[in-house]
């Protein structure tokens, strides 16, 4: 049986420029098994599968794979899985706003300037993380202890610790580990001068099903939860922009705002770079 797929570039300036994503649409028949199997196949940090909601309220289901594990949220496979079923032919029951039904339950999707833009879902683990969490992240980064100058847990669903330093410029100059024995996921972030066209520098560093080490090229869903943690410590205001994927080649520009009652949303291109029919 053969099914239409698109592979869409996700929050990049130009194509070929962000985070790919693989969508399949029409997955009903697939196990789990299936999906991971094909997630593993194609080599993507994330594969998506799309299925009818079984919530009234939502458009559509999605699934989220990366090459080991299911995750019950994913920024980048979020906008990238709206844009494939909009082009599908996809209507939004409610106007204007798109509901998408995933691991974490009900997740806002709108239009705006041309992008789309989820609603950051709540944070499943916030806080302050330990000394010897703390360590952990240092050791992996390989960097030293003091050149961190904030940390949080801002876990949305992959496991987000999230630790600042002092510029993006130390962001740019981190050499991580190439493996660790436990799972980890780790965001780090550092300002930017005030006249760049991006506020912050952003890098994710994750353990694939092998103990390595890996950097995603743009995160939805990290940045989603580090601007939450940026408006909740008053760090910024309004909006601005984030820049992600530098030392991969990438030129990822995540748009994070938050309007007046306090919801973050994250926004960025996405385009359809290959569309057509796969299966076997």
């Amino acid at each position: 049986m053969t099914r239409p797929f698109r592979l869409v570039d996700v929050f990049g300036t130009d194509p070929y420029t962000g985070n790919p994503l693989a969508v399949v649409a029409d997955a009903e028949g697939l196990t789990t098994e299936d999906m991971q199997r094909i997630a593993g196949w194609l080599n993507f940090s994330e594969t998506t599968f799309l299925l009818p909601p079984t919530d009234p309220a939502a458009d559509y289901c999605v699934r989220i794979f990366t090459m080991a594990h299911e995750l019950p949220f994913a920024g980048h496979p979020t906008l990238g899985s709206a844009h494939a079923w909009l082009e599908a032919g996809g209507v939004a029951k409610a106007d204007g706003t798109i509901v998408q039904q995933c691991g974490v339950g009900l997740v806002a999707i709108r239009s705006e300037g041309g992008r789309l833009a989820f609603a950051a879902p709540p944070l499943l683990r916030s806080g302050p993380p330990s000394e010897a969490e703390i360590a952990e992240v240092a050791a992996i980064l390989r960097i030293e202890r003091d050149a961190i100058v904030d940390a949080a847990w801002v876990d949305n669903g992959p496991g987000w610790i999230a630790v600042m330093l002092r510029s993006a410029a130390a962001v740019l100059a981190i050499e991580p580990a190439r493996h660790h024995p436990g799972r980890v996921d780790i965001g780090v972030v550092g300002a930017h001068a005030p006249d760049g066209d991006a506020a912050f520098e952003l890098r994710a560093i994750f353990s694939d099903a092998h103990g390595g080490l890996i950097e995603d090229p743009v995160t939805g869903s990290l940045n989603a939860s580090v601007g939450q943690w940026l408006f909740a410590s008053g760090r910024v205001q309004g909006g601005y922009v984030a820049a992600q994927g530098t030392r991969l080649g990438r030129t990822g520009r995540i748009h994070v705002s938050q309007d007046g009652d306090g919801q973050v949303w994250v926004g960025g291109v996405t385009r359809t770079l290959v569309a057509g029919q796969g299966g076997g």
